[in-house]
């Protein structure tokens, strides 16, 4: 246990210390506080617990290890919730506008009960995409003693499948490949239980992204959901946040410059997803910490990919933590001199001391390669310039597509009419395939483009074609695809402007995404151009589209 001081207390003591905190103290006696509890550090347990997702259907259960933690260190531990949504549900509807609009409502939820209630310190337990960088968003803005713990990932469903699996079989559908009953058969058993995504889609990527962060307890990110490992990994959480109170480090001493360089070179070397761009660069918002996209440019000049997992690769999470997890492949990166070994993590040590006695990793895995033998040399998340994207946009890029396409423009006004194209055989080989409008103002709320490139992959023009959008991909997006294209359509940035049959170079060596219409042209149409009014007038969508920033900038909502 802990050894407890007043110095410890600092905002519970606030709320209820003294005559005049009665009416405070009375409230939390009915939810079971005692005499001796007003006397402990208050660690607030952020639970994402909901069963709208089998990525947080299993967190209440964590949550409660992580307060069984706080409760034997010293400490008085009170979960509360906020939300989450699910991505792999709303895809390719209306509804996944909301997608990245719950990270700021996430962050904001934290935020608001940890600042009036109180607490000392936080934990918060996360299970899907958005919810965890809304929970680094809120810890590093409330900036006081705390730990994330990631939910876990998923086993495999039956045949080796997930949930891209059941996307793609849409597509293969589409081009007549298998039939209703097959798709049905897959739909039955590609999610077989609780956890998050099981490839290196965003999930995946954000855990091990903070656990290199090291706002996670080492190997958090490389768990099963349902293992007794992760709920190890809570009850530890838990116990481990009163000994941060004790030595008064905080996320600043922590979500450093350098802590946020390992965080996206090891993003690299697992082949993590685009929305990594977009999270990291508002959680560095969120902490102070200069961030741009020319940072993951000229980190990624350096930077292999290693890592052979989904989507663009045959291997799942699941098979990676059975061969020990992202902690070996941080070892590797360190010894190399890839990452910084001096920062400080939740342990209370740093990075290098974390990983001197891991081990490497079995000699007949092929999961993960050695440097030797990359997948591909450098960085498979581009940042593309051009007079298609001034401000900067991201591709998705592992060398398997090629690093060059040039093709004509097959324009669409938002995913549904780009999903109908595809799936209807407009869209042909030598297209590429222009969504726009769906940008964090346009959307607004920036939706992924799963379906249409799900559609494309099943559909075998993978290769064939090329998809660029102001929207975002998801962590199971693969193909040559580009999005986060900044200045957005609704903006009026280029992508705005672009016709049918208009001749787009995208390449990925010279980092360059242009249109081959000259300045003249597009200023006329330009001239022409209006923006399209927002259907949203109200509600929350309506103050994101108002208040939120390019995605350039990370999409974020304060200033």
């Amino acid at each position: 246990m802990t050894k407890i001081t007043d110095n410890m207390r600092k905002y519970s003591s606030q709320v209820v210390d003294g005559v005049e905190a009665a009416p405070g103290r009375a409230m939390l006696r009915a939810v079971g506080f005692t005499d001796e509890d007003f006397k402990k550090p208050q660690i607030g347990i952020a639970s994402t617990w909901a069963n709208v997702t089998p990525c947080n259907m299993h967190i209440d259960k964590l949550a409660e290890e992580a307060e069984k933690g706080a409760n034997a260190a010293g400490g008085k531990g009170v979960i509360f919730n906020t939300i989450t949504i699910s991505d792999g549900i709303a895809n390719g509807t209306e509804g996944m506008k909301y997608s990245l609009v719950s990270r700021e409502v996430i962050a904001d939820s934290i935020e608001t009960v940890v600042g009036c209630e109180g607490f000392d310190g936080v934990v918060a337990v996360g299970g899907c995409d958005k919810n965890m960088p809304g929970c680094l968003i809120a810890l590093a803005r409330l900036n006081r003693p705390a730990i994330f713990v990631y939910g876990g990932t998923i086993k495999p469903g039956y045949g080796h499948t997930d949930i891209i699996s059941v996307f793609e079989a849409v597509g293969q559908h589409a081009k007549g490949d298998i039939d209703l009953i097959q798709v049905k058969q897959i739909e039955d058993t590609a999610i077989p239980g609780a956890g998050s995504c099981g490839g290196m889609y965003t999930a995946n990527t954000m855990a091990s992204a903070i656990e290199a962060l090291g706002m996670s307890l080492p190997g958090s990110s490389a768990q099963d959901a349902t293992g007794t490992d992760k709920a190890l990994d809570c009850f530890r959480a838990g116990e481990q946040v009163l000994e941060l109170l004790a030595r008064d480090i905080k996320p600043t001493d922590i979500m450093t410059r350098k802590a946020f360089e390992n965080a996206i070179r090891v993003v690299i070397a697992l082949a993590g997803s685009t929305n990594a761009v977009l999270h990291l660069l508002a959680m560095a918002h969120a902490v102070n910490v200069p961030l741009t996209l020319d940072d993951f440019t000229e980190i990624g000049k350096t930077t292999p990919v290693l890592a052979d997992l989904r989507p663009s690769g045959q291997y799942m999470m699941s098979e990676l933590v059975a061969i020990g997890g992202i902690q070996p492949l941080m070892k590797r990166l360190l010894n190399a001199g890839l990452l910084h070994g001096d920062v400080l993590t939740v342990t209370g040590k740093t990075l290098a001391e974390n990983l001197e006695y891991v081990a490497d990793y079995p000699a007949d895995q092929d999961i993960i390669r050695d440097f030797d033998h990359p997948i591909k040399k450098d960085s498979h998340l581009v940042i593309l310039h051009g007079n298609l994207s001034p401000t900067g946009a991201v591709a998705k890029i592992t060398g398997k597509e090629g690093l060059r396409f040039e093709g004509r423009a097959r324009v669409y006004h938002g995913e549904e009419a780009a999903l109908a194209g595809i799936l209807n055989g407009e869209v042909v080989a030598g297209d590429v395939i222009v969504i726009r409008y769906e940008g964090p103002k346009g959307g607004p709320g920036m939706r992924e483009m799963l379906s249409p490139t799900s559609a494309v992959m099943g559909k075998g023009l993978g290769k064939e074609v090329a998809l660029i959008t102001d929207g975002r991909f998801s962590g199971g997006s693969h193909g040559f695809v580009v999005g986060h294209i900044t200045p957005e359509a609704q903006d009026g940035g280029p992508i705005a402007l672009l016709e049918d049959g208009d001749a787009i170079t995208i390449d990925a060596e010279t980092r360059e995404i242009s249109v081959a219409v000259t300045d003249a042209v597009l200023a006329e149409r330009r001239a022409r151009w209006v923006a399209p009014k927002s259907a949203y007038t109200r509600g929350v969508l309506a103050k994101y589209a108002k208040l939120v920033s390019s995605a350039s900038e990370g999409a974020v909502t304060d200033a």
